[in-house]
């Protein structure tokens, strides 16, 4: 069993880094993601939350580089790990892309045969809460959060 590091945040942890609206800006963000959450010490003993982290990022990232893309534009990542006034500790996952005119829907049908809309609904299983917010001018945030357990590690 991998010991327990007791968390300790004065203040939030944040990453946020802009990439390239195209699959290898994804691709970036996916290992930029990864890394970020890895020396935070995620995967040290929160690895559930971790993996499902890993596949919220890369849906949005997917989503903003497909739907959300515009010629010349970039789409943001931004990682933040915070305590909440009860004690535990709340992982954000933001990704901002330029079309606010495009919000994410979960599909109403999802059949074995389809060959898109699985990635919503894998969010909105895997996030304790997620939702979009509209960014000025015409751009938007989709976010999810995931509550870790009590005793998530943290960097040093």
């Amino acid at each position: 069993m991998k010991s327990e590091i007791p968390l300790d945040i004065a203040t939030p942890r944040t990453h946020t880094t802009q990439l390239p609206a195209s699959p290898k800006g994804a691709a970036v963000c996916r290992r930029i993601a990864r890394h970020q959450l890895t020396s935070w010490r995620l995967d040290a003993t929160a690895t559930e939350p971790f993996h499902a982290a890993l596949l919220i990022i890369a849906e949005f990232a997917a989503n903003a580089c497909t739907h959300g893309r515009l010629p010349g534009r970039r789409f943001e990542l931004s990682l933040t790990l915070t305590t909440t006034p009860k004690g535990g500790t709340v992982l954000r996952i933001e990704v901002s892309d330029c079309r606010g005119d495009r919000l994410p829907v979960i599909p109403t049908t999802c059949t074995a045969n389809s060959q898109t809309g699985r990635g919503l609904t894998l969010v909105d299983a895997l996030a304790d809460r997620w939702g979009t917010i509209p960014r000025l001018p015409n751009a938007k945030t989709v976010w999810a959060e995931l509550d870790l357990p009590a005793h998530a590690p943290h960097a040093a």
